[in-house]
């Protein structure tokens, strides 16, 4: 019984991982064919909210570490690395944690192969409000990322692992 939650877990962690990897390379790949690969094309979808608009992204995110693409390349690959040696530990944990863990992953991948193809990432999500406030551009792997991340930290509140720790911290020796 235990073995086949532990493949349904799995498996969903690769349906995951697999649906946002797609849906991240296909997005970019629709952004680059129909800007024609010209910087600054824009499609207004929501205006004064929401735009479609190339960017070519050098750096990490916020634009940190601008051209140190060999640098990124190792910290994401290295990243990769530890997520799939930390999943063999997931078994214990929640269905949520696969899923979370599934989103960083695809989107640390996805992030990594326009990288390793392209020198950079490209970014086409813009979101602002009119011209009061102006988030950074960002893409579908990077959601993927944050939303796994958050995910993945409510999942660890949800299990009680926090409050042990507080325990453990300041329990009497």
């Amino acid at each position: 019984m235990q073995k086949e939650q532990d493949r349904g877990k799995i498996a969903l962690f690769v349906v995951v991982a697999a649906l946002v990897l797609a849906l991240d390379q296909l997005s970019k790949s629709w952004v680059r064919n129909n800007a024609k690969m010209e910087v600054g094309w824009i499609i207004e979808l929501l205006p004064e909210f929401l735009d479609f608009v190339y960017v070519k992204n050098y750096g990490s995110a916020f634009g940190l570490l601008a051209n140190q693409t060999f640098l990124l390349i190792s910290i994401t690959i290295t990243s990769l690395v530890i997520i799939l040696l930390f999943l063999r530990h997931l078994y214990r944990t929640t269905t949520l944690s696969f899923v979370s863990t599934g989103l960083i992953l695809a989107g640390a991948l996805g992030n990594l192969i326009d990288r390793l193809r392209f020198g950079y990432v490209t970014d086409f999500i813009d979101v602002h409000l009119g011209n009061l406030f102006h988030w950074y551009t960002f893409n579908i792997a990077d959601t993927a990322i944050v939303i796994g991340i958050l995910t993945f930290i409510y999942s660890l509140y949800r299990s009680g692992l926090f409050s042990k720790v507080y325990e453990h911290r300041h329990s009497k020796p």
